[in-house]
């Protein structure tokens, strides 16, 4: 099965996740512009009624761009929602994806067959969330239309499995939209998504380290001057198992040797996070940060990208 046409616009086959907290209208515009699908959670619009004037400014920011670039239009963008119990924020959310029929839905922590089925009355697509292949045959059973693997490696919420071994047990039994994430930091790293059986790279931390995202400076700092090995995983902060950048925990005074285990039946979205301190004080990142060394506009790392990407599949065709 091919990408739906929507996905045609791609001028490189990525899609830059939707950050808490990091992901704005600024950043999404950029990726968009770019080239590449460009991502927010809907949570991140505070409070509620922000989210109608953040649709309708990229809605009509980038139809300008398309009017005005009609040989190289703007890739389409996805809002996410976490579907999990605790966001009461969620049907308020999704009917303002109905009203301005955002093309592509981002579904986490949870399926829900109502959810898809308001994305799908205006012919809009959902792609689901998941870190292994139960929650993967639950999606599809109720109703995604395609898969994000979260592999391990992946900055923010990260599953645990190899995305070689993920993406080779989905492709078994779907061969639908497939994106996989976990640790892409580079051109290369696109293209081997695509090697391994993944349509598209699914790229956050990477993102965050570029002069449109929300984040303070001393976070993109942190992201050009760590590696892998500074990415501690744990579910201390937000219930549910996540990576996150070593000096972050340090500065909140925390040992990240030594971390609790937190419970999971805690975790709570009402607010938009379940405790204060994660994504704000404890800096979420995944272990491609080895990849960045400076702050750069969105333009120009998609640029770069694009460039790595190119070199990597001429290389390999050569």
């Amino acid at each position: 099965m091919a990408l739906p046409p929507l996905f045609d616009k791609l001028r490189l086959p990525a899609v830059g996740a939707p950050q808490f907290i990091i992901a704005n209208p600024e950043l999404v515009i950029a990726q968009c512009k770019g080239g590449i699908v460009g991502s927010f959670p809907a949570l991140n619009a505070r409070p509620q009624p922000l989210l109608d004037d953040w649709l309708h400014r990229i809605k009509d920011e980038l139809a300008a761009y398309d009017e005005a670039n009609p040989s190289a239009p703007a890739a389409p963008y996805a809002v996410n929602q976490i579907v999990h119990k605790t966001n009461e924020r969620l049907d308020a959310d999704v009917a303002a994806c109905v009203k301005h029929k955002v093309p592509i839905v981002i579904t986490s922590l949870g399926a829900r067959p109502e959810v898809n089925e308001a994305i799908h009355s205006y012919g809009g697509i959902v792609l689901h969330d998941i870190i292994n292949i139960k929650f993967a045959e639950k999606a599809l059973e109720k109703g995604a239309d395609g898969l994000i693997a979260v592999c391990a490696g992946a900055g923010g919420h990260a599953g645990g499995l190899s995305p070689f071994a993920l993406v080779s047990e989905i492709r078994e039994f779907f061969q639908g939209p497939l994106l996989v994430s976990g640790a892409i930091g580079t051109g290369q790293g696109v293209l081997a998504a695509q090697a391994m059986g993944a349509d598209l790279a699914y790229m956050g931390s990477v993102f965050i380290a570029t002069t449109e995202a929300n984040a303070p400076e001393a976070y993109k700092q942190m992201i050009v001057d760590s590696s892998a090995g500074d990415i501690v995983y744990s579910n201390l902060f937000t219930g549910v198992l996540g990576n996150y950048l070593k000096g972050s925990i340090v500065n909140a005074g925390l040992d990240p040797e030594n971390l609790a285990q937190s419970d999971p039946t805690k975790m709570n979205f009402s607010s938009g996070s379940s405790k204060a301190k994660a994504w704000k004080d404890i800096w979420g990142a995944g272990q491609g940060v080895g990849a960045v060394h400076e702050v750069l506009s969105t333009a120009d790392l998609i640029a770069r990208l694009q460039r790595e990407y190119d070199a990597a599949k001429r290389g390999l065709c050569g």
